[in-house]
């Protein structure tokens, strides 16, 4: 079973509001940008101007971005509130 099938068996129930927050002007001075590359559910994208947009609908709550990230005050991350977030489902 190759990698998108088995991710394809998670569940995501959306929270509300987003258990990922980043600091807009901490990010745009930021050079390497490492979000960009090392989340593996690609939930960080490049937007206009520079910004970081964050799609948090689909993370995969690792925390790879928060110990990846080189500025410890440009990202807040925590697992979502009770109940949501992913559910993986081995199959």
């Amino acid at each position: 079973m190759d990698l998108d099938a088995k991710l394809g068996l998670d569940v995501f129930k959306v929270a509300p509001a987003s258990h990922i927050e980043l600091d807009a002007e901490v990010c745009k001075v930021c050079s390497s940008r490492v979000c960009l590359w090392v989340c593996p559910a690609k939930v960080y994208t490049e937007g206009e101007q520079g910004a970081i947009n964050v799609r948090y609908e689909g993370c995969l709550e690792c925390g790879t971005c928060l110990i990846a990230c080189p500025e410890p005050s440009g990202l807040t991350w925590r697992y979502p509130a009770g109940a949501f977030g992913v559910h993986y489902r081995f199959g």
